[in-house]
């Protein structure tokens, strides 16, 4: 019996320290986050608690079913009993597994309901995905932006050495103040993508026609990273979130400060419509928004990917009339990837970037696009609409 006892010890004891250690571990990259939320510690908490549940079971379960392996193995003259259903055995263990189900569903029940739970919320933000980017709009602030990737095509080409935050940074920020319950309203431009921070316990769909709703309530400053955690196309990988949490007081300064910064584009914008830029100012900047914005589906070198992103290196559209090239960046393209650029970029940086693609990559038009030709554009589009 003593030497049984031994046997049985070993893998019981593998088994036991095994889940404990990954349990039991606070920092142990393979369990889940703890997080910076009170929902996110209600998941944490809940995650924990089925874990040792399911501990518990393991223990009980491989500890018979070893007990019975070695106990009652050939060689030591064991014989198979033979008997019928026993009516109580089968009502004990229909029992027990509903009583640890319902001991499960309880505390998961109460943090579902919590987790959806927006009411009462002291900030409202709608949250649109599209490929493959984000877009931020704040209710009642008149602040919105878009936010993109940031890490360079150098790096991710493999050119240059990746950053601490490869594929988790991005150029604007969602920014949000600690201590405010922040309710997301969540939808999608085309296709559906995923809003997730696993540091807030938030993992929401945005789907296209539809708003689904999240809150989340920070409780220290910092910056957390996620990402789109919904297949959506070929850069599924390219569409990071990043949040900047900071004190209540920094957030209003920020938010006053992002309503001046808006205002002063706009501002540069009509003063765009008034100026020419000469070719090398316009290249300059267009390339800088082409690599941003469209390298990523019609590649660096400008030549696409056949079957799936056309090429814009010798196009028809790139070499052929300015203003069917003007129409396809400001109403994009129906039943393809080619979004409409009208309310992602200014008329300046269309004009910019349509001079770039034009005398990119041996194109050489030698045309030359302004503001005032996007803007025209715009108000001879709108005049016809209204006919």
């Amino acid at each position: 019996m003593k030497r049984l006892a031994t046997t049985l010890a070993i893998p019981l004891s593998v088994i036991l320290i095994t889940f404990s250690s990954y349990g039991w571990s606070k920092d142990n990259e393979l369990n889940m986050t703890k997080g910076v939320t009170a929902i996110s510690e209600q998941v944490y908490e809940l995650h924990m608690l089925i874990f040792y549940i399911c501990c518990a079971i393991a223990l009980v379960v491989f500890g018979v079913m070893f007990y019975a392996i070695i106990r009652h193995r050939k060689s030591k003259g064991a014989v198979a009993a033979h008997f019928h259903e026993s009516t109580k055995v089968e009502i004990i263990w229909t029992v027990i597994p509903i009583i640890i189900l319902v001991a499960m569903a309880i505390p998961a029940t109460k943090t579902l309901v919590a987790m959806e739970d927006t009411s009462q919320s002291d900030i409202t933000i709608q949250i649109t995905g599209s490929q493959w980017k984000w877009h931020y709009s704040y209710f009642g602030e008149d602040v919105e932006f878009f936010s993109l990737l940031a890490t360079s095509q150098k790096q991710i080409d493999g050119i240059e050495m990746k950053g601490a935050h490869y594929l988790l940074e991005v150029d604007n920020p969602l920014v949000l103040p600690v201590n405010r319950k922040v309710r997301f309203l969540l939808t999608s431009d085309d296709v559906i993508h995923s809003w997730w921070v696993p540091d807030f316990a938030v993992k929401k769909d945005t789907i296209p026609g539809f708003i689904n709703e999240a809150w989340t309530r920070i409780d220290e400053p910092g910056v957390y990273r996620g990402q789109c955690a919904e297949l959506c196309g070929r850069a599924h990988g390219f569409m990071p979130i990043v949040v900047h949490a900071m004190p209540e007081e920094e957030f209003d300064q920020w938010l006053s400060g992002k309503k001046e910064e808006i205002a002063m584009q706009k501002a540069a914008a009509q003063e765009a419509l008034t100026q020419d830029l000469s070719m090398d100012e316009l290249m300059a900047q267009g390339e800088a928004i082409y690599s941003a914005r469209c390298a990523v589906c019609h590649q660096a070198n400008g030549e696409g990917i056949p079957g799936a992103f056309p090429s814009i290196k010798g196009s028809p559209v790139a070499t052929g009339d300015v203003a069917e090239h003007i129409g396809v960046v400001v109403d994009g393209r129906a039943g393809t990837a080619m979004q409409s650029f009208a309310n992602q970029l200014s008329d300046q940086e269309i004009a910019a970037v349509i001079t770039y693609q034009r005398n990119a990559w041996g194109n050489d038009t030698g045309d030359t696009v302004q503001a005032a030709d996007v803007n025209a554009f715009k108000a001879q589009k709108s005049a016809k609409e209204e006919i």
